[in-house]
């Protein structure tokens, strides 16, 4: 058996004792001062931080939605408002297993899966603290069923929001617009800090245009929170700022006379108030139902509405271009005056047809047996081409560009909307610089009866009209006359006043001739003056959609219904003392004089027979 031998050498027992307890006491040193060390870091430099830190765990400051402005018609109805709805929403911070969630919810709730991967999409853009809507606008059944369930359902709860709502649907579409889903292009270039607890913009309209100013600005609320996670108390809270209520121009009583007037037929129609540029009527047909995208439209419907024949997306008034067709005469024969190569008196036989100088081609006249004797007054009435084919050459493309230039043609009209297209004024330098090609004078000829390479949109012809009526006072077309963010208007913003140099005699003549084009005998719109007590000027127009060849003729019976001719017309009223100027394009109409000049005069005569009431 091993037996332990003491140590005989107290001194060196000692001595290792004492630096054994020597070393002990630095490293405890060293470890009072490193504790010391990190509590006054903790207390003093790091207090912001972990104080944050632990209140963070605490309190929760949430982002609350503004209400968004509403859009009101000049006479204050309402065309865009804020509804009650319930959405069902997740706080994925609060939830253990998300896809299980979903999936629980997608089979007790019926929710496809169409709703499901939008969910999961938009989802990236919000924190896991934020709560997320995964479906909007519930019926009373589904917040029932959840009702039951929802203690099975951590983290999911139904929340009372304002939806935006269009009660007018189809008849304001394309002029209001609509909000929907912020996208992850917009999601980009958004301020996060006011759209965090939005999930919607204005895409489309007014809506768009004014979304600064419809959006308002969001608060913020302080909730103290348990363990948990879950809301015990309100600190705090910063009112959100209601967005600014909109008050347009638009008469919708007037919308939906003009809307009903192009009854079967797709098109546009623009009616703006002559003295102030106010637009009254912004139609564009065919239309949808504004309202399928405020929740987040579903596939089948989209497809739908994109894949349609008739184009309900389509925003004819501002994107549409089409040929002026004849509603281009008076413009050119105003040129013709002002730059004195023709005069109201000087005549042109008509035979039917109009020839280039040693050429073969033969130039025909809509009417094919010829107007025979006529002056400019006689061919704006009867609208004969082959007089404006002459007056055209006489012109020449570059004076008869630049003159058509300053009535806004070629150009946006600087209306207070998104998307607008500039139509289409041909000159020499432009088929240059598009078409590497020189200019030809035939090509001059038929842009002198609004056919070619002429496009116009309905709003751009429906300005040029009123920038006529007024004499040369340049019109620029706007939708909102007021905005009212809270209890004060906020100035709206116009274009400068401008005008063209015209001298007055020549305007006068070329209106003349445009009220003989509705009240004289041989008017192509004579049909329109019955029952009035006031002169309306105008204009009939038919666009050709395809060219026919020399050798054939245009048979309307034997074409396709979408190859046939588009109908234009355009007016003001009365002539003396201009109100209302009106374009109007129905598609594949053919005549100008039966299809679009009857829905110009609806809108008219409703709104001069009672400016004041509405319509029933």
């Amino acid at each position: 058996m091993r037996r332990h031998q003491a140590i005989k050498d107290s001194f060196l027992e000692n001595r290792i004792f004492l630096s054994r307890t020597v070393i002990l006491f630095i490293v405890m040193l060293f470890l009072i001062a490193g504790l010391i060390s990190r509590l006054i870091y903790l207390q003093v430099a790091g207090h912001s931080r972990y104080h944050g830190m632990a209140t963070n765990n605490r309190i929760k400051v949430t982002s609350v939605p503004p209400t968004r402005g509403i859009i009101y018609d000049k006479q204050g109805r309402i065309l865009a408002e804020n509804l009650p709805s319930y959405s069902l929403e997740i706080i994925p911070e609060q939830v253990a297993d998300v896809d299980d969630t979903l999936h629980r919810l997608q089979v007790a709730l019926a929710i496809s899966e169409e709703k499901i991967a939008a969910f999961k999409k938009h989802r990236k853009r919000y924190k896991r603290f934020d709560s997320i809507p995964l479906l909007m606008q519930l019926s009373n059944t589904d917040v029932a069923k959840f009702a039951v369930l929802r203690h099975t359902f951590p983290g999911v709860d139904i929340h009372a929001r304002l939806n935006r709502h269009y009660p007018y649907a189809d008849l304001t579409a394309h002029v209001v617009g609509y909000v929907g889903r912020i996208n992850e292009q917009e999601l980009k270039i958004l301020p996060e800090a006011e759209y965090r607890s939005i999930h919607t913009i204005g895409k489309v309209g007014v809506e768009r245009a004014y979304e600064d100013v419809l959006r308002g600005h969001a608060g913020y609320s302080e909730i103290e929170t348990n363990a948990q996670g879950k809301p015990i108390n309100e600190l705090g809270k910063i009112k959100p700022i209601p967005g600014a209520d909109v008050y347009l121009t638009l008469d919708v009583d007037l919308q939906k006379v003009a809307y009903d007037a192009l009854a079967e037929y797709n098109g546009a129609v623009v009616a703006i108030d002559v003295e102030t540029g106010g637009v009254l009527v912004q139609v564009s047909k065919a239309s949808f139902d504004p309202n399928l995208f405020v929740s987040g439209i579903s596939y089948a419907d989209y497809k739908a509405l994109n894949s349609s024949n008739n184009k309900p997306l389509f925003d004819r008034v501002l994107r549409g271009q089409y040929p002026p067709g004849s509603t281009l005469k008076p413009f050119i024969g105003l040129a013709g005056l002002e730059h004195k190569v023709t005069h109201m008196h000087q005549t042109l036989f008509c035979p039917g047809y109009y020839q280039l100088p040693n050429k073969s081609h033969k130039y025909r006249d809509w009417k094919k047996w010829g107007h025979g004797k006529v002056n400019l007054d006689i061919a704006i009435t009867q609208s004969c081409d082959v007089y404006f084919y002459d007056m055209s050459l006489a012109l020449g493309i570059d004076k008869l560009s630049s003159f058509l230039h300053k009535f806004g043609f070629g150009q946006k009209t600087e209306i207070d909307l998104k998307g607008e297209k500039a139509g289409l004024l041909p000159s020499r330098e432009w088929k240059r610089i598009n078409r590497q090609q020189a200019w030809f004078p035939g090509e001059t000829l038929i842009t002198g009866i609004g056919q070619g390479f002429t496009q116009v949109t309905p709003m751009q012809l429906a300005r040029a009209t009123a920038t006529l009526a007024s004499q040369g006072q340049i019109v620029t077309p706007y939708l909102a006359e007021r905005i009212i963010d809270g209890d004060r208007e906020v100035t709206v913003k116009r274009s400068a006043q401008k005008s063209i140099e015209l001298k007055p005699s020549n305007v006068q003549n070329i209106i003349a001739a445009m009220v003989h084009v509705v009240h004289s005998p041989r008017g192509t719109a004579k049909r329109i003056a019955k029952g009035i007590d006031y002169q309306i000027a105008g204009k009939t127009g038919t666009a050709q959609v395809y060219t026919v060849k020399q050798d054939e003729e245009y048979n309307e019976d034997e074409i396709a219904f979408n190859m046939r001719d588009h109908a234009l017309f355009i007016a003001f009223a009365p002539a003396n003392n201009p109100k209302i100027a009106v374009a109007v394009i129905a598609e594949h109409g053919s005549h100008g004089s039966s299809v679009a000049a009857p829905i110009a005069a609806a809108v008219i005569k409703q709104y001069l027979a009672n400016k004041s009431e509405p319509v029933e």
